[in-house]
């Protein structure tokens, strides 16, 4: 069986290679732009796609969420958070005080506001950080890209300044996306889903949110989003832990969808990182703990 074939934010370089160079027994694919990687994975040009989906610092990834909720029907499969250093690159040779222009992804520019504010230098925004160090290598000019390293080391480049970020704590939460199949729950796991209403009156927001504190689900993450549909018309995102193939997850969402105009399901996936691994086996260890209390109690039953 051949390797799976990954669309990404390109081009090499980029942070979204970066999260790619994480997994294992993938082919890696350049797309220019996020709304490519999500159309061709919904037209099965492509196995599946990663996509930044969450800033530490700028928030939500429009280009990602929008495409999600309204123009495909996809789903997260898994999460990859990777923290995010970014660095000021240029020609070799180019000093620092030369450096008339830098450009970068929108945001990139945003996470190093106050570095750049030093510089009194213009900056232009680029389709991604590895395009804006390929544009500075390519380039004859003075200008320089905030990047990575790895594009640095790609392109050509030098760094004039490091760690330049105005938070040090950063990282971008990239999301998985393929077609119809739902990852299987782990025990730690991550819902995200969408909500419509069919119209805005009091207590419509309680009305959702109620029906996960009923059931003791805890929630992740809410953001409201415009349904392009009209000015004030809104729906609503919801993360929240669990997985669809929890009973107590499917009673909600069963209870949301015959009481909302529509509820779209965008995935139940694993959370990742260290935490997630401990939690996991937290997790287990628990169940197990559990099963083996359970069956004392049920040998003792009489015949």
């Amino acid at each position: 069986m051949g390797k799976a074939r990954i669309g990404y934010l390109g081009p090499e370089g980029s942070f979204s290679h970066e999260a790619v160079s994480t997994m294992e027994s993938v082919e890696g694919v350049v797309c220019d732009s996020i709304a490519d990687v999500l159309e061709s994975v919904a037209a099965s040009t492509l196995d599946q796609g990663l996509v930044p989906l969450e800033n530490a610092i700028e928030g939500t990834v429009s280009a990602t969420i929008d495409g999600l909720v309204f123009d495909h029907d996809l789903v997260i499969v898994r999460e990859i958070v990777i923290p995010i250093r970014l660095h000021l690159l240029a020609r070799p040779g180019v000093a620092l005080e030369q450096v008339t222009n830098v450009r970068s992804y929108v945001h990139a520019l945003a996470q190093c506001r106050t570095y750049l504010h030093t510089m009194n230098v213009t900056t232009e925004q680029t389709t991604s950080t590895s395009q804006a160090a390929r544009e500075v290598a390519e380039s004859t000019e003075p200008w320089a890209a905030v990047a990575s390293t790895l594009a640095g080391e790609l392109f050509g480049l030098v760094a004039l300044a490091t760690d330049i970020e105005d938070h040090p704590d950063n990282a971008t939460r990239f999301v998985l996306v393929g077609r119809n199949v739902v990852a299987a729950p782990t025990g730690h796991d991550r819902t995200t889903i969408v909500c419509f209403q069919d119209a805005d009156r009091p207590g419509s927001l309680y009305g959702i949110l109620g029906r996960f504190a009923a059931r003791d689900i805890n929630l992740t993450k809410l953001e409201s989003r415009p349904t392009k549909r009209g000015l004030g018309d809104y729906c609503f995102v919801i993360e929240f832990e669990g997985h669809v193939a929890d009973d107590v997850v499917a009673d909600c969402l069963a209870d949301l969808q015959a009481h909302l105009a529509r509820v779209k399901f965008l995935g139940s996936y694993p959370v990742t990182g260290v935490d997630a691994t401990d939690r996991r086996e937290e997790v287990a260890a628990a169940r197990r703990s559990a099963a083996t209390w359970i069956d004392d109690i049920r040998s003792r039953i009489s015949s």
